[in-house]
């Protein structure tokens, strides 16, 4: 990943509605959801939803695939992974090995103490 590459994704993020799509997302795993479920779930009304999913997905922080009528929406974890690695691949002077205790691995288990968007 690169500078511009990573910069796209925060601004993709910084809208607090994004935000809670992306979370809900990766809570809802591989399955991904239609559009219809994110915005019920998050109480989003479709022509806001649009104009967000659009912004995620421009950012490749979101995947879509056409089902039928349907669009289904699946978080790019991998890129989310590529994120976080750019930003800490220069931990403790490029020898990450010295700060391991500080900084877990991340892991679908550590993942699942985070809490689902209000």
């Amino acid at each position: 990943m690169d500078k511009l590459s990573a910069l796209a994704v925060f601004e993709s993020l910084s809208s607090g509605v994004r935000l809670d799509i992306y979370r809900l997302l990766v809570k809802v795993g591989p399955e991904g959801l239609v559009a219809g479920e994110i915005s019920s779930t998050l109480a989003v009304p479709p022509t806001n939803l649009s104009f967000h999913l659009k912004a995620l997905t421009h950012a490749q922080l979101v995947a879509v695939v056409q089902e039928g009528r349907f669009q289904r929406y699946r978080a790019n974890l991998a890129l989310m992974h590529d994120l976080i690695a750019y930003l800490t691949e220069e931990c403790c002077a490029g020898h990450p090995e010295q700060c391991a205790e500080l900084c877990p691995p991340l892991s679908c288990q550590t993942a699942s103490a985070i809490p689902t968007p209000a």
